[in-house]
């Protein structure tokens, strides 16, 4: 039996480990499961004011559902707390972390060197007995490593700022939907008092009626008011329970604490309005998809370098090795007689020169450019657009807080003193109590408006995506009922 020499097997093993020890992988830390996930959380607590968390474990989970259960127990859930549990406790979310996860895993794998092939043989003619071992290495790989690690990299940066993008997303959509439910909540209330006042008049015109002291068309005016404000307050419910069940879908919520209550009404306006005479400014230095844009534009850069370094060859194999021979000497002895092996293999590029590569990887970086450019002009002006909103939105329901309720208000109290002094009738009491409760219902949409062009500039700021126009209009318009 002929045995490789003890050095050979030395220099295939080295070879073997050397391949399999290169794990430089960067910025990404092998051993920390959580890899990445702390820029996620610095973007995100910057944005929303509260901090996620990426679930690792079954028992993490559940120590973060009771701590939801707890926050929602505890009293009316506030904005801020809606946003925490939603973080805390949306599955989808936590989906969407597994993204870094995965990058980081391909930022790994491209910092390992391409395993060796290893092929041993052994040929035995007319005694003599030939032995073939070979180690093959793909020598392109090695070339262009640094490279497809380079690539991988900025890709793992696109995870992270993706994963932050939605956490922001998830905030905005959960502060949006509280404000819908409450302000839906509130509009309930409001329309039970038009439907008291509604239905007091319209048993004075049928008790009038009986006495033939009032027209049946006035009967018939109010019993008809009666009936539309009737199915006005029946949809309010309806929108008040379905913005509520859109709100436990954001937080997660599920079996006993869907229970949770909310408060009774929209906070009140602020003192004043953000001045925000640098929007566009800040938004181009915080936004995450601006930030993601410019990342897919590196990214394919690198990329189109990999391509160059790669047009002419897109394989290229070193194979190293030994021939191990016994032959036979005039003595009659034997001995092996080794020969060394060096092979280069390789594509050569006869038909496909790599052109169309080059091209395709060239309109990919113009297209990239292109994206970022328009991405640029359209953040600059939703930020306009939001803070316009932001502003507008703030003085209309100013407007109604300061002038139309207060004058509706007088009036009421007016008409109570007239008709203390037989002055005023009661179908006139009652008109002004309506139109009372008509002025407070569209206030509250002033303030439910102004309360989403809120979370919109923030969004428009950050990043997260921000409802459109049509969206918030009909949002006011669902959670109002005025006639």
């Amino acid at each position: 039996m002929v045995r490789l020499p003890f050095r050979i097997f030395s220099a295939c093993a080295a070879t073997l480990l050397t391949a399999g020890c290169a794990t430089t992988t960067g910025s990404v830390d092998i051993g920390d499961p959580q890899s990445g996930f702390t820029t996620v959380a610095m973007r995100s607590r910057a944005a929303t004011g509260k901090t996620p968390v990426w679930v690792q474990s079954n028992a993490q989970a559940q120590a973060l559902a009771e701590q939801v259960g707890r926050l929602v127990k505890s009293g009316p859930v506030e904005p801020d707390m809606a946003v925490q549990a939603a973080l805390l406790n949306n599955k989808g979310l936590q989906a969407a972390y597994a993204d870094i996860g995965l990058s980081a895993a391909d930022v790994w794998q491209e910092s390992l060197l391409v395993n060796p092939r290893m092929s041993v043989g052994i040929m035995t003619l007319d005694a003599v007995r030939t032995v073939e071992a070979a180690v093959v290495s793909n020598i392109l790989a090695l070339m262009t490593r640094e490279k497809r690690v380079a690539v991988a990299d900025a890709r793992f940066r696109q995870a992270q700022l993706r994963a932050a993008e939605e956490t922001m997303r998830l905030a905005a959509d959960t502060r949006r939907a509280w404000v819908n439910a409450v302000a839906a909540q509130e509009t309930v209330g409001l329309l039970g008092q038009a439907q008291v006042s509604a239905y007091a008049a319209a048993e004075l015109a049928r008790k009038l009626g009986e006495t033939g002291a009032f027209s049946k068309t006035g009967q018939a005016r109010e019993f008809v008011f009666n009936a539309e404000l009737a199915g006005e307050a029946a949809q309010a419910r309806l929108d008040a329970r379905q913005t509520r069940e859109e709100l436990t879908r954001l937080m997660g919520l599920w079996g006993q604490d869907i229970a949770y209550k909310l408060p009774g009404r929209l906070p009140g306006l602020p003192k004043g309005v953000y001045a925000r005479s640098a929007i566009e400014r800040e938004a181009l230095q915080q936004r995450v998809d601006l930030e993601m844009a410019r990342l897919e534009l590196e990214a394919l850069a690198r990329e189109y370098k990999l391509t160059e370094a790669t047009r002419y060859l897109t394989d290229l194999e070193l194979l190293t090795g030994v021939e191990v021979e016994r032959e036979e000497e005039e003595d009659g002895e034997t001995k092996n007689v080794a020969t060394p092996r060096i092979e280069v293999e390789f594509v050569i590029p006869v038909f496909d020169t790599g052109k169309p590569r080059m091209r395709k990887a060239e309109l990919a970086y113009m297209q990239a450019a292109n994206r970022l450019a328009e991405k640029a002009v359209n953040v600059r002006s939703e930020a306009r657009s939001a803070f316009d909103a932001y502003r507008s939105t703030y003085d209309i329901a100013r407007h109604y807080r300061n002038s139309v309720v207060p004058l509706r208000k007088k009036i009421e109290e007016e008409s109570v003193l007239t008709y203390n002094g037989m002055i005023t009738n009661t179908f006139e009491l009652l008109a002004d109590t309506r139109a009372r409760i008509e002025a407070n219902i569209q206030a509250l949409q002033a303030r439910q408006s102004f309360w989403i062009a809120d979370v919109n500039l923030g969004t428009a700021v950050h990043g997260g995506g921000a409802a459109s126009s049509e969206t918030v209009t009909a949002s006011a318009a669902d959670g109002g009922g005025g006639h």
